[in-house]
């Protein structure tokens, strides 16, 4: 974090270079993710990814209270998104039948030279030794592979549109930011609380502590100790029930 506030406050190529190699785990955990749902290879996504990377460093505020890491992962996965839906089709063509298709193209091409005619697909099937009927089913998926956007409109609403994209939630990202959010949210009522009553909700709860342990260390009883986590965790509730309202329908 002192580094991005840093790089916010005068940014540099050296401090933009250092944070882009803090966080080069964050760009290949979602490559690896993502290449597992595709036919692009994980090397290939993972040089796209950090570009994604470089874009939430330059325009992450650390002001904000936002936790780098879920800034920067709709990016980096948005630059892999946009990568993959400039390249992919309706229809996914198994790799062989890619590379078959791009040798095909070449012998048409000797043939057309050598024959002055176009060939059959007799004749292409021949010469790249498989099958008829392979040689013209790749030749029918080829075809029909049209690219489709991720943005392109599949419903109309009353006040918005619904996009393919929006129809293929990543669901392992989701939980993961909501969690984020949640851990946010709590970070933001603890430091509200006084420090002694939120020393003891800590001690008790983040570092597992017995209410006799932390009672010996604080210098207080253990029912002392028990009322104070008892009236931090009723501040906080009073606290976040406002955030928890906003967000129902």
């Amino acid at each position: 974090m002192d580094l991005l506030v840093a790089y916010h406050k005068q940014p540099t190529v050296q401090l933009r270079n250092r944070l882009v190699q803090m966080n080069a785990g964050l760009v290949r955990k979602i490559a690896h993710r993502i290449s597992h749902q595709c036919s692009e290879p994980y090397e290939d996504l993972e040089q796209i990814g950090y570009l994604g990377l470089i874009r939430a460093i330059e325009r992450f505020n650390p002001t904000q209270g936002c936790a780098f890491s879920s800034f920067a992962v709709p990016y980096i996965r948005g630059e892999m998104l946009h990568f993959l839906r400039d390249r992919s089709g309706t229809v996914k063509i198994p790799r062989r039948w890619q590379q078959l298709n791009k040798e095909g193209q070449k012998v048409r091409e000797a043939l057309v030279a050598s024959h002055g005619r176009q060939p059959s697909d007799a004749e292409i099937a021949a010469q790249l030794g498989v099958s008829l009927n392979e040689w013209r089913e790749c030749k029918l998926a080829t075809r029909n592979r049209v690219p489709l956007s991720l943005d392109a409109t599949v419903c109309h609403q009353v006040d918005s549109t619904m996009t393919l994209g929006d129809t293929l939630p990543d669901t392992h990202y989701q939980m993961l930011q909501s969690l984020e959010e949640d851990r946010q949210q709590l970070q933001r009522a603890m430091s509200q609380l006084e420090d002694k009553t939120r020393q003891a909700i800590e001690y008790v709860f983040i570092n597992d502590l017995s209410r006799k342990e932390v009672a010996e260390r604080i210098g207080v009883s253990p029912m002392t100790v028990t009322r104070r986590i008892h009236r931090g965790i009723q501040q906080m509730v009073l606290m976040l029930q406002p955030q928890v309202l906003q967000t129902e329908p």
